[in-house]
């Protein structure tokens, strides 16, 4: 683990705090290693039902990779298969909400389009800079925000390089919310909580059901939602929820 990457457990909630902020939390491979850690601990743990990943102080969320790092990989191939962040919250089981301060670019955009709920402060700003630089994003990023902002607005994006505001982002369906800085990690943790009080193996299935409805092909996403939902229907949670709503009380979901 690193210092300038925070993991902590609360109620229910993991939070990833990367917490390099005089580098607009750039990421260092061993920062990269500590968050890959740090989400597989939380698919372990069932003290955890929702994670809020954000960034520290009030400038950036993550302006992506520490550029002046990249030159130490020894070869192309070492750089292409390296420890990739954005591929171990895509593979997160456990729902993850982004929470936006400030810049979110390159590989921070990516990180953020990697998580399945994305909320952001009135300062908030996002880019693909890679362009301006020689090279395109390689984290998930032109797939991102192809599917969250539609391919000409994410041509855009690409191919200029410039930044966009929280206002655009958030008409452009890159985020769900837009709030002012000082309630954004309250936002944050007010829906984690929300989302940790609901079914945990429902919450994990509705994960891997909206993902088929992105890649599958119509029919298929639909049996797929189908299996799923009789999965769900089976487990103690669910039989949980049904008595919880005949006798008019709160359920008690325990994940299993």
């Amino acid at each position: 683990m690193t210092d300038e990457l925070r993991f902590t457990i609360q109620d229910r909630v993991a939070t990833i705090l990367i917490d390099r902020a005089p580098k607009l939390n750039a990421m260092t491979p061993a920062m990269a290693a500590a968050l890959v850690a740090a989400v597989s601990e939380c698919n372990a743990s069932d003290a955890v039902r929702t994670i809020i990943v954000t960034g520290a102080g009030e400038r950036a969320f993550s302006a992506g990779s520490d550029i002046t790092t990249l030159d130490g990989y020894a070869t192309p191939w070492d750089f292409r298969n390296r420890a990739d962040y954005c591929d171990a919250l895509r593979a997160c089981r456990k729902p993850v909400i982004a929470a936006i301060n400030g810049y979110a670019l390159g590989g921070g955009l990516e990180t953020a389009m990697a998580c399945d709920i994305r909320i952001a402060s009135t300062n908030a700003r996002f880019a693909a800079p890679e362009i301006k630089l020689g090279w395109i994003g390689g984290g998930g990023m032109a797939a991102g925000l192809a599917y969250a902002t539609g391919t000409s607005n994410a041509a855009m994006m690409l191919l200029t390089g410039d930044m966009i505001d929280a206002d655009r982002a958030l008409a452009w369906g890159l985020v769900s919310e837009v709030v002012a800085p000082d309630r954004l990690m309250p936002r944050a943790q007010e829906l984690a909580a929300i989302i940790a009080s609901r079914a945990p193996i429902a919450a994990e299935t509705a994960k891997l059901n909206l993902r088929a409805a992105l890649t599958m092909p119509w029919d298929q996403a639909i049996a797929y939602e189908r299996d799923l939902q009789a999965i769900c229907f089976a487990t103690d949670d669910a039989r949980e929820g049904r008595a919880a709503f005949a006798e008019k009380r709160a359920p008690d979901f325990r994940r299993r």
